[in-house]
């Protein structure tokens, strides 16, 4: 097993990694929308959300990988209200075959966030 991080993307909040690579099979955590270079959280789902696919697509790069091999995504959402334009932003990123995926509302996330967003990409 081998950690895979990047500066590209937010530094974790607590004792984990950005993504682990076990028998080419990347494991990605959950991220949230956070601007590496400030630490900052925007205002705004589509703020957030962009950022959030910005930091995965940045993981995915370190791995030697992208959006291509994620083959599962696992979305939780403050308010799932915000569920059509997650799937505007997200049909940008992904094409046919599409990964499975679930999308959660949730009560919280971390730093109040409004999305996080997990995947399991393989090679």
């Amino acid at each position: 097993m081998q950690a895979v991080n990047t500066h590209a993307a937010p530094a974790a909040l607590g004792p984990y990694s950005q993504a682990v690579l076990n028998n080419n099979v990347l494991y990605v955590s959950g991220q949230l929308g956070i601007d590496p270079s400030t630490g900052e959280m925007p205002e705004g789902f589509e703020a957030q959300a962009a950022l959030v696919f910005a930091n995965i697509k940045a993981i995915l790069a370190a791995a030697g990988m992208s959006f291509s091999h994620i083959v599962k995504a696992s979305v939780f959402l403050k308010d799932l209200g915000n569920f059509p334009v997650l799937n505007e932003m997200y049909a940008r990123y992904f094409s046919a075959p599409f990964p499975a995926r679930e999308t959660i509302e949730v009560a919280r996330l971390p730093k109040d966030g409004l999305i996080e967003i997990s995947v399991i990409a393989m090679r």
